[in-house]
């Protein structure tokens, strides 16, 4: 039987985690008590007791909640300092768990007014980054992200100013919140603005709402990398088409049951997008809610889905090359991918 390598010393990229969602449970608690937020009780239990909380967001109540608990957890990043803190932690976890690369998705918006305004939020974020890289040695680079819930407006504001800050640790512009909501077209503006000035197009698309979602994103918005896109599984075309492009799908296997998307971890169709030639980047989506961080995802393919560590090596290999990493960083990284599976 083949000797199983640690997945936490596996280099890899980890192209899809949320700012807020990236926090300690522990964080959370004691930022908490230091501005005194009260957080709702669902969400202290599940912090104190460690295990996540119950999510299912399939439908419109569940989605609420999840979202009303995500916008606690942020009422708790009230001063540069605790944005310092989260940023390092972030870069800890990911370290610890073998990334070499992080890409961190946020809306300024969020935290602009408690921070002074939306560029001096966005600054914030980025000397926390600077600082961090520098001193951990993690690459790190910031998505910043648009809510489709809010008016496209508010999405070409965020992509100017994402583009005006492509030379300082911007490397991509995303759409998030619930895809169920709005038309990816409303919002091609906007990301003709990012894509003009060389940033990433990675929508969210392909997780609470079907393959017609993640179509969307390519044909409307240009995607080169699409958050989550799992439910491209449901399309044999669309997939050869994901192949044929090289689009990165962002697929976060434990965040995809605990949101409801799929009742237990080996339905998730990972091997099928897999073996379809789609690129995977495993990510960890929002740990602070779903409990589990960057290596469990890659346990989760090795534990319900067979995954053998050649193929685990070529989808860290998938997220290196679907990374906005400059070109040494990657022949680094690939190269330790390779060192990883001769060891």
């Amino acid at each position: 039987m083949e000797r199983e390598r640690d997945v936490s010393e596996l280099p890899k990229a980890h192209l899809h985690l949320h700012f807020t969602g990236s926090m300690r449970p522990s964080t959370v608690l004691e930022l908490a008590d230091k501005h005194g937020v009260r957080l709702p009780d669902a969400l202290t239990e599940a912090l104190v007791g460690g295990e996540p909380p119950s999510l299912r967001a399939t439908d419109e109540r569940g989605w609420f909640r999840f979202q009303r608990l995500y916008d606690a957890a942020r009422s708790c990043l009230r001063e540069p300092e605790d944005i310092q803190r989260l940023v390092r932690e972030a870069a800890e976890e990911d370290l610890r768990d073998g990334s070499g690369w992080l890409e961190i998705q946020v809306d300024p918006t969020s935290y602009a007014p408690r921070l002074g305004g939306l560029i001096p939020a966005l600054e914030v974020i980025l000397d926390a980054v600077e600082t961090t890289s520098r001193e951990t040695g993690l690459g790190m680079r910031v998505l910043v992200a648009a809510n489709r819930m809010k008016h496209p407006l508010d999405a070409r504001t965020l992509a100017r100013l994402a583009t005006r800050y492509a030379d300082r640790g911007v490397v991509g512009f995303g759409l998030s919140n619930d895809e169920r909501r709005g038309m990816a077209r409303d919002f091609d503006r906007a990301f003709g603005i990012a894509r003009e000035a060389g940033l990433l197009s990675a929508p969210h698309g392909g997780e609470l709402a079907g393959p017609s979602s993640v179509r969307d994103c390519l044909d409307d918005l240009g995607a080169n990398r699409v958050g989550h896109g799992v439910r491209a599984a449901e399309d044999p075309r669309l997939m050869k088409r994901l192949a044929d492009r090289q689009v990165t799908c962002e697929v976060c296997p434990a965040s995809n049951v605990a949101l409801g998307v799929y009742e237990k971890p080996e339905d998730v169709p990972l091997r099928t997008l897999f073996e379809a030639g789609v690129p995977l980047a495993l990510g960890a989506d929002d740990p602070l809610l779903f409990g589990s961080r960057l290596a469990a995802q890659y346990e989760i393919a090795r534990r319900h889905h067979g995954f053998t560590d050649a193929e685990l090596a070529e989808v860290a290999r998938q997220s290196v090359r679907g990374s906005a990493a400059p070109e040494d960083v990657k022949t680094k990284l690939l190269a330790g991918v390779d060192d990883w599976l001769a060891s």
